[in-house]
């Protein structure tokens, strides 16, 4: 059926695109992951971690498509399309895919003007925030920590928000690798890098700031030295769509203008 009536989402980001589409009566289930927007978990039931769903509750709901991400739902896509339901698997790294998500989804439920504007809107925002970063004195050098063991670095957008924002990404020779494995990093690594910032967002685990300074050799760090560890919910930064560049890029911003403050 064209446009879909019944959705499910899941990951995060499709269904805070659709609530700000206004599309969101057509969804029918979610991420259990899902915090954007509050009422989503409010009006909406359940059936999916991130790598694993409750197929028979999917097939439930009757849904005429599915929004999956990454090859880390791959098995989920699988079986879904062997039992006969259509998928569409997004796949966004960077900000102009976080962008073409946006279009893409408008399109598929008939919102293609609403979806224009809203891309124009948070493209407005990255190039206020790159104006704002032009005008600072000095840019940090920062290391995103996505994961603490092993030590995993800034994946692609985030990478680019941390650019936007102001800083300087340490590892952003890697950050286009999409497998976290390959953004893996030493602590000989973030030592020799010596960031001015450290930004945590554990995914599903809060950011321990004293076990990072606590790490051998990391007393000699400037981020260590002066304080400078902050964290950043994953529900934040680590969901590629709206709310990274909303609410992820101004809590960046945030960091990196008070740090240039202190110079």
């Amino acid at each position: 059926m064209f446009p879909p009536q019944r959705i499910v989402c899941l990951t995060e980001e499709t269904v805070e695109t659709l609530y700000l589409l206004g599309e969101q009566d057509r969804i029918v289930g979610i991420s259990g992951y899902v915090v954007r927007p509050p009422q989503a978990r409010r009006e909406k039931p359940r059936i999916s971690a991130f790598t694993s769903a409750n197929i028979e509750k999917i097939l439930a709901l009757q849904p005429d498509l599915v929004l999956t991400f990454s090859d880390l739902q791959a098995e989920i896509v699988a079986d879904l399309v062997r039992r006969g339901l259509a998928v569409h698997a997004f796949n966004q790294r960077c900000i102009a895919g976080i962008l073409d998500m946006i279009r893409t989804l408008g399109a598929l439920v008939e919102a293609a003007d609403r979806a224009k504007e809203l891309v124009a809107r948070l493209a407005a925002g990255l190039a206020a925030a790159r104006a704002r970063a032009a005008a600072l004195p000095r840019r940090p050098l920062v290391f995103f920590e996505e994961w603490d063991d092993p030590l995993i670095s800034a994946i692609g957008w985030v990478s680019e928000l941390i650019e936007t924002a102001g800083g300087i990404d340490v590892f952003a020779d890697r950050a286009r690798q999409a497998a976290a494995k390959n953004r893996v990093a030493t602590s000989e690594e973030v030592i020799e890098r010596r960031p001015d910032l450290i930004i945590g967002s554990w995914c599903g685990k809060k950011f321990r700031p004293e076990r990072v300074a606590a790490r051998p050799g990391f007393a000699q760090l400037p981020a260590v030295q002066n304080g400078d560890l902050y964290e950043i919910k994953s529900s934040l930064i680590l969901q590629p769509g709206p709310a990274a560049l909303t609410d992820g890029l101004t809590m960046l911003q945030n960091i990196i203008q008070g740090w240039a403050s202190r110079r």
